[in-house]
């Protein structure tokens, strides 16, 4: 019989207590991740300490160097020594000042730890002193204290981190990633307080320069906002500002029109502290729904206001995360305040397509470069690209969307199809239709905003003169819109008209995707959608809704289970729904290349005034696009 091998160590573990030094290199292992998060830290001590002027200097992607310098109130001589303890602070005292922190640092932490694991120094004068006094301290040992000539205010100087912590310095990205992550840091920091000048410099350049605002007004921030967010992003956004008891969110936040790949340019804070939370991403999110794509993002700067003991800001390392107490009052606030003042602009459109269209047309000596276009669309139906996010404070075309148009694609001027004037009658003569395409324009841009119709381009687009200019209208966008919208008001009042078939069309699917419909029959039905299982790889449309009228079923479904599939994990039901009820309008609208009647082109010019959010289809991508009448006398040279 083996005898069995005992698990226990041959020397029992003895537990004991870890010198300072240990204890702050390891919690700096939770505040200090890496050199952004000294910059930070810092900064944030510098506005606690009442600083109108920063300047953040870095040599080395802070590897070498990260300098702080304030005009704050400064640290008495007496109080230096003690900054560099372990949980002092003079931001809170007791039990009760942890829940009602009003301060960005609070803990007592980052100071020690940044001093463990670099050459550190503060160096600082209060102004009722007549000098200024300095302590340095390598890794956290032989701390010295002296005179030293500085104004008032505090310089934190870090050199060499993690010089004693070798691994650390293993982890931390290259230089120029590392850098990305300081000016990011910088930014939130400095949107978040517009009445502090801040300066960052790297590697002896100047790359940040932001003047403190003056005013009050949140309108007074923009100058800083187009700074960080570019003019791209200020011509695009509308103001938001709404209160709920003492709830408050303000900022600014693009048109569906105007979004992103990604989620970078989504800018959050809570009491002006940079925050990254759910809630407050979910809400942001939610409150675009159905406007749109689930695969594109919405950019905006919010800043929400709330007493300080309805949230905790003790629950992260580095703070980035905040809780709120009635977490569903801060969600249904920010979503509501963002959707209304988006419904009050459903109208608007974003003019990234009109820049591009006054940059194509540029007469500089230059060739029309037509086949330079960019106009990129990710969704089914519609032209296909890449995005990518818009770098800080410049134009990016991915942020309007572009893409190539081929050279086979170029129109080809003089063919009857290209420039259709409607579809009228053969009887009626040029003349004729000039003067009742003259008339109805002299009627209806005086009361329409969209103006009156007068021709049809290459069977897709409408061209509308308005009163102060011209639309041009993709005629499949904004149709798809339409259809939605009276979709859902006929699903909310549970009045969706069913266009039974004659006879059920049988689509043939695989089987786990006709077992995905199947399970989501009863859901379908609400949408007019009847739909049963054929066999075990088959589904029979037994009937659609009146509203899509004629449809390809096949085409239908197979777009169906490609959202079922995409959506059914971590996605609510209504959002499930409404995505379905998407993908059914866009199959039931006017396609590109119906030919439409001046008539039915003014009808869809009518819809759209009287239909909330038209201005984007389902997808996020703009309906029209308009040039006013100033900027077609630019592309002639007139102005």
């Amino acid at each position: 019989m083996t005898r069995k091998v005992s698990n226990h160590p041959e020397k029992r573990p003895v537990i004991t207590l870890l010198d300072d030094n240990l204890a702050n290199q390891i919690a700096a292992g939770e505040v200090v991740e890496r050199p952004a998060s000294v910059v930070k830290e810092l900064v944030e001590n510098a506005i606690d300490a009442g600083a109108n002027n920063i300047t953040v200097i870095i040599d080395d992607a802070g590897q070498e160097r990260i300098q702080v310098r304030d005009d704050g109130c400064g640290i008495e001589r007496e109080q230096l020594e003690l900054a560099l303890s372990r949980h002092a602070t003079s931001k809170i005292k007791t039990t009760e000042d942890l829940f009602s922190i009003a301060s960005l640092g609070f803990r007592g932490e980052a100071l020690p730890s940044i001093a463990s694991v670099s050459h550190f120094n503060i160096t600082s004068r209060i102004p009722e002193a007549d000098e200024a006094w300095g302590i340095s301290t390598n890794g956290g040992k032989n701390v010295t204290v002296k005179p030293a000539a500085h104004p008032v205010g505090t310089t934190v100087t870090v050199d060499d981190l993690f010089f004693n912590t070798p691994a650390r310095r293993k982890f931390l990205k290259s230089g120029r990633t590392e850098s990305e992550h300081i000016s990011d840091t910088v930014v939130r920091l400095a949107m978040a307080h517009p009445y502090v000048s801040f300066k960052l410099i790297m590697d002896g350049n100047e790359t940040l320069n932001f003047d403190a605002a003056q005013g009050e007004l949140l309108e007074d921030t923009l100058p800083r906002l187009t700074d960080f967010m570019g003019r791209d992003f200020i011509s695009n956004a509308i103001t938001i500002d709404t209160e709920r008891g003492d709830l408050r969110i303000k900022g600014f936040v693009g048109l569906p029109t105007y979004n992103m790949s990604t989620a970078r340019r989504q800018y959050l804070f809570v009491n002006n502290r940079p925050v990254k939370d759910r809630t407050l991403l979910a809400a942001f999110k939610y409150a675009y729904h159905d406007l749109l794509a689930h695969n594109r993002h919405p950019a905006g700067v919010l800043f929400l206001d709330i007493p300080h003991r309805e949230v905790d800001v003790n629950v992260h390392p580095a703070k980035a995360e905040v809780r709120f107490k009635n977490s569903n009052d801060v969600f249904a606030l920010v979503r509501g305040g963002v959707r209304r003042s988006l419904e009050a602009h459903s109208q608007d459109v974003s003019d990234t397509g009109r820049t591009q269209a006054l940059r194509m047309f540029q007469t500089n000596n230059q060739p029309l470069a037509g086949h330079q276009i960019e106009a990129q669309f990710g969704s089914r139906g519609t032209h296909s690209g890449s995005h990518s996010g818009m770098p800080l404070g410049s134009y990016s075309e991915s942020s309007s969307y572009a893409g190539q148009v081929s050279e086979a694609q170029m129109p080809q001027y003089g063919r009857s199809s290209g420039f259709d004037l409607g579809s009228q009658p053969s009887a009626l003569g040029q003349a004729d239709y000039t003067q009742q395409a003259s008339q109805a324009s002299t009627e209806a841009y005086n009361e329409h905003p969209l103006g009156a119709a007068v021709a049809q381009l290459h069977t897709t687009y409408i061209v509308a003169q308005t009163e102060d200019g011209m639309i041009m209208v993709d005629q499949h966008a904004a149709h798809e819109r339409l259809v939605y919208e009276r979709l859902k008001k006929q699903i909310h009042e549970a009045q969706v008209e069913r266009q039974p078939l004659l006879i059920p069309d049988v689509v043939e699917l695989t089987k786990s995707d006709a077992a995905l419909v199947a399970d989501h029959a009863e859901e379908l039905a609400v949408f007019g959608l009847e739909v049963e299982q054929f066999g075990p790889a088959a589904i029979a449309v037994r009937a659609t809704p009146a509203l899509l009228g004629q449809m390809n079923c096949k085409t239908l479904l197979n777009d169906l289970v490609e959202d079922l599939h995409e959506l059914k994990k971590g996605v609510t039901l209504k959002s499930q729904l409404e995505e379905t009820l998407s993908t059914m309008a866009c199959h039931g609208s006017i396609r590109a290349g119906k030919r439409l009647s001046i008539d039915e082109m003014n009808a869809i010019l009518r819809q759209m005034e009287q239909t909330p959010n038209s201005a984007q289809c389902n997808h996020g991508r703009p309906t029209y696009v308009k040039l006013s009448r100033n900027d077609i006398e630019k592309l002639f040279g007139r102005r």
